[in-house]
């Protein structure tokens, strides 16, 4: 097996187990926050529990898309967008993202700030364009 699906699965298995917890209410350390924060950037139009309920599946279908690697393009697309949205409360709820702002970061601050390594390892799955390289006449 090689390094790229090893780092697939294990990626898919984050995101696999964080969001079955959430399909569990109080099983999720991230289930309020990630509540607050949909019900905010929805306008109050979800509520938490609706919004923890569809995040919890759209994390639990990223996992088992990155595992089995189906549409992977578009699944490590959608993890992506998925994991710009969590740097949300940093800015939403500084209050609770931070001890001392900037630098001091809470527990949530720090559970949220770990997400730059999955982006930077998402973009590594992502699949490159491939080149076409042009033939050379020769004569």
């Amino acid at each position: 097996m090689n390094k790229l699906r090893l780092l697939s699965i294990s990626i898919g298995l984050i995101y696999l187990w964080f969001g079955a917890l959430k399909l569990f209410p109080s099983l999720s350390p991230a289930e309020v926050l990630a509540g607050n924060t949909i019900d905010l950037i929805t306008f109050h139009m979800l509520s938490a529990d609706a919004g923890r309920i569809i995040l919890a599946i759209l994390e639990v279908l990223i996992g088992i898309g990155l595992i089995s690697r189906f549409k992977q393009n578009f699944v490590v697309k959608v993890a992506l967008c998925h994991m710009f949205c969590t740097f949300i409360p940093l800015f939403a709820f500084p209050e609770v993202s931070f001890s001392h702002a900037p630098f001091g970061f809470t527990i949530v601050g720090q559970y949220i700030m770990k997400n730059v390594v999955i982006i930077m390892a998402l973009l590594i799955l992502l699949p490159g364009k491939k080149t076409v390289t042009p033939k050379i006449a020769t004569e």
